[in-house]
């Protein structure tokens, strides 16, 4: 007996809403330790760029082995790697709330960060494993987006509270109850997807987790011993070469994680290095504006977490409403408008001082930001899936994740950089220097984003 109409769409909201809980978490985990981060700081002894390792060491794990791991779902089932990440995400989340030293916490979160690169292309690709094409799956797909940015700030929101109130530490133990209520349902309710017959590109995926982590380590000690030494440019001098490789390795491979035809497509490409650019600027909007907040305006952090409110409330009735003003606009239009809201909020940040006041001068920029987060992520998420066949669909989710932790990654470990100046200044003097530079280093990410949409991205 088939199963009628209404059980078939209830089930399929079932999937969908354990999916987006999946992917959630992975988001919210990622924005809850942005809050923490000044009482991770202090409570744990931890240097500036030893703080930037606690989202870098995620991010870089994430992003590394995102291709592989997407590549898995395709050959082992993506329900099994699903349910894999979850365990690692779950497991390693207990660690990080038990660490008591910077290099357990920094670990652990690389750990964590292997478990989320489970998680991200099993749950898209299980999206488009369970809705049809059509209406359904852009529903989906706009609700993936939606919850993306919204859980971005609700994490900030619930990390300032559990920071505030218990410990930073409680953002990720929360992480343990809710990862088994839906890894339960997972197993109950997902239904594995067919296995493909084929192999792993191991040597892509080792070349792609080098190159990454060349770019993000030669960033990242740059702010301590300076761009032109000897160490930085070994570390971007390595990640060319193995990027290099990384392209004659897949171009040559029968089935690489990375199929080099995915980068053939203009408007794919420039939504993937769009993505980058964007994603970079964000993550380190989030990283320094809660330091912003603690350092200089001598928030709590329950307070800063909820200054975050409006611009997510924000965030997220764009991100809800993005199908029906690209169907007015066009994706082109509307990432564009989205980049230069962000932009200017980038902009308006770099000159807050000390004598900045909440309602004249943080709400404004907080807003054009998340607007700008809201109405971006939706169309580059789906022209990164444009035109993508079928039998490619699971490396074309991996990419689109790869280039979102990516540019995560690449984005706090620039901005931490360009914050590195004036460091003959001390006290509120230094932190607000830092905080110039840094948002002029994202400033300059959301113009180089702009115009990469304005040569890819063809107009509607």
């Amino acid at each position: 007996m088939q199963p009628s109409n209404v059980e078939s769409t209830t089930h399929s909201n079932k999937v969908l809403g354990l999916l987006l809980i999946s992917y959630a978490m992975i988001v919210i985990d990622n924005s809850v330790v942005i809050t923490g981060l000044p009482s991770i700081k202090q409570q744990l002894a931890m240097t500036d760029s030893g703080l930037a390792w606690v989202s870098s060491a995620y991010s870089l794990t994430f992003g590394g082995f995102l291709l592989l791991c997407a590549r898995a779902g395709d050959l082992l089932g993506k329900k099994r790697v699903l349910i894999t990440g979850l365990v690692i995400f779950i497991l390693s989340s207990l660690a990080i709330g038990m660490a008591n030293q910077a290099e357990w916490l920094i670990s652990a979160r690389a750990v964590q960060g292997m478990g989320a690169a489970m998680l991200a292309p099993s749950t898209l690709s299980l999206l488009q494993h369970t809705f049809p094409s059509g209406k359904e799956r852009t529903r989906a797909i706009s609700l993936y987006a939606a919850a993306g940015g919204l859980s971005a700030s609700i994490g900030l929101v619930v990390g300032g509270i559990l920071a505030q109130t218990i410990s930073w530490r409680a953002g990720f133990l929360i992480n343990v109850p809710i990862g088994a209520l839906v890894l339960l349902g997972v197993m109950k309710q997902v239904t594995e997807t067919p296995r493909h017959q084929g192999t792993f590109d191991l040597l892509g995926a080792i070349l792609s987790a080098f190159t990454m982590a060349g770019l993000v380590y030669g960033t990242i000690t740059s702010v301590s011993i300076g761009w032109t030494a000897p160490q930085t440019l070994l570390c971007f001098a390595l990640s060319t070469i193995m990027l290099i490789l990384l392209v004659i390795v897949e171009g040559r491979a029968a089935q690489p994680i990375m199929p080099l035809s995915l980068f053939c497509h203009r408007q794919r490409s420039g939504a993937y290095l769009t993505r980058v650019l964007y994603i970079g600027a964000a993550m380190g909007y989030f990283f320094f504006t809660t330091q912003l907040m603690q350092n200089i305006l001598h928030y709590s952090a329950l307070q800063a977490g909820f200054a975050f409110l409006p611009a997510m409330l924000l965030n997220f009735l764009i991100a809800i409403k993005v199908p029906q003003i690209t169907q007015r606009i066009g994706d082109r239009k509307l990432m564009l408008v989205s980049m230069v809201a962000l932009l200017i909020g980038m902009l308006l940040l770099s000159r807050l001082d000390a004598q900045s006041t909440y309602f004249n001068d943080l709400l404004l920029p907080l807003l054009l930001v998340g607007a700008g987060i809201g109405g971006a992520t939706g169309p580059l998420t789906r022209i990164g899936l444009r035109d993508v066949a079928s039998e490619e669909a699971g490396a074309a989710s991996g990419i689109i994740n790869a280039a979102h932790q990516l540019g995560g990654a690449l984005g706090i470990s620039i901005m931490v950089a360009a914050s590195a100046q004036h460091t003959s200044l001390s006290g509120i003097a230094l932190a607000v220097a830092k905080n110039h530079w840094a948002f002029s280093g994202g400033t300059v990410l959301a113009a180089l984003a702009i115009g990469v949409i304005s040569v890819t991205i063809r107009r509607e």
